[in-house]
């Protein structure tokens, strides 16, 4: 018997990010350019927000997301919103295949901590739209996330000024997560994911190549984010299910990494405390089903069969027989369906239209509901 709380998973799930409007992009870039100011900016999200919630109840989810549309990007925004951390662009983004992202990325100024965090702010609005049987859902990128973040590149060098104690970082880090955690519960949060592209980093050959000489491995770099990712989740309330989505990159409809999950699955599928695990699935850079014997019985785990890289529909047949693959690792009733990631991880978005994206939000309800009847 399933111990996880009734307000995550569900068989027709999603990730979390929408496609932005135009009218949005705009209203940003406005902001940026000083032509409007950040009330007039709120009241532009409020709305179109507002919108998208009603979009997500019509096409029949039962959980609701803000689209992440007050953010630029699905991680750094978060992690600017600490205490001790601020933005910056460094010479060059992330390098995904066939195409770089813009350059953002953070820098300490201070110990980090979580007190007054807008993401708090920002769920509070999206939680006046539940209504019975219809959960708000916050994501977050991963503590784990941050850690790597922190190390990426020429920010090492301001972390280890800031941080010559390692041990007191990861201490830092979990206790902002948890004090952001206490505020989103007492905001009545009771549905957290966790977004964490860590994973599907430390499986890639090609990220290995680029790290020789430094004598890190998969497995000292694996134990590091299991440790912040549980240290994180330390005295977690009962009655929030905490999730974790991990992919390999997701940014103008191309990829940052390739590689299966079974180096890691002894570490994330088999020692994470979350409650079930959104599982990019889309194509063959994932790998197959069989590390999924490491995840928990206790555990739900949903499929993410639907692309949100391109607008081609997938063949319910051939979805159908995956789930019916996975069942041979997962029990028939642990298993949910949802996209492979957001539409929308940072603000350029997928290549795919609005109609094309709540076109494959119906595709998931409806083989959902064949496949768990």
């Amino acid at each position: 018997m399933s111990n996880i709380p009734s307000n995550a998973p569900y068989r027709a799930d999603i990730v979390g990010s929408f496609l932005r409007p135009a009218e949005l992009k705009e209203a940003r870039k406005q902001f940026t350019e000083g032509k409007i100011d950040r009330r007039q900016l709120k009241a532009v999200e409020d709305r179109l927000i507002a919108n998208l919630i009603a979009k997500q109840k019509a096409h029949g989810l039962k959980v609701i997301t803000d689209g992440e549309f007050r953010r630029s990007y699905w991680h750094l925004d978060f992690m600017w919103g600490f205490n001790g951390i601020e933005e910056i662009e460094l010479e060059h983004g992330y390098q995904f295949h066939g195409e770089e992202t813009t350059p953002g990325s953070i820098r300490l100024t201070g110990r980090i901590s979580g007190e007054n965090h807008p993401f708090v702010e920002h769920f509070r609005f999206v939680k006046q739209f539940e209504e019975e049987g219809i959960t708000a859902r916050q994501t977050i990128p991963a503590p784990a996330q941050l850690l790597a973040e922190l190390y990426r590149g020429d920010n090492t060098k301001n972390t280890e000024a800031v941080y010559p104690d390692f041990d007191l970082l990861l201490h830092d880090i979990a206790e902002a997560y948890r004090q952001v955690i206490a505020d989103l519960h007492a905001a009545g949060c009771r549905n957290i994911q966790f977004d964490d592209c860590t994973w599907g980093m430390i499986v890639d050959k090609d990220y290995w190549k680029a790290r020789e000489g430094d004598h890190a491995t998969l497995e000292s770099e694996a134990e590091k984010y299991l440790k912040i990712n549980n240290l994180a989740l330390e005295g977690r309330p009962a009655d929030i299910a905490f999730t974790t989505h991990i992919c390999r990159g997701n940014y103008h409809s191309t990829y940052a990494c390739r590689g299966a999950y079974d180096p890691v699955a002894p570490f994330v599928f088999a020692q994470e405390n979350v409650d079930a695990f959104y599982l990019e699935y889309d194509d063959e850079r994932s790998g197959g089903f069989e590390p999924l014997e490491y995840v928990p019985a206790d555990k739900k785990v949903v499929l993410g069969l639907i692309t949100t890289k391109r607008p081609e529909l997938e063949d319910e047949a051939q979805v159908k027989a995956r789930i019916a693959d996975a069942e041979l690792y997962v029990a028939h009733d642990n298993l949910c369906l949802s996209p492979q990631c957001g539409f929308a991880s940072c603000e350029i978005g997928n290549k795919l239209t609005e109609e094309e994206q709540w076109a494959k939000i119906d595709l998931v309800q409806k083989i959902a509901a064949d496949v768990w009847k």
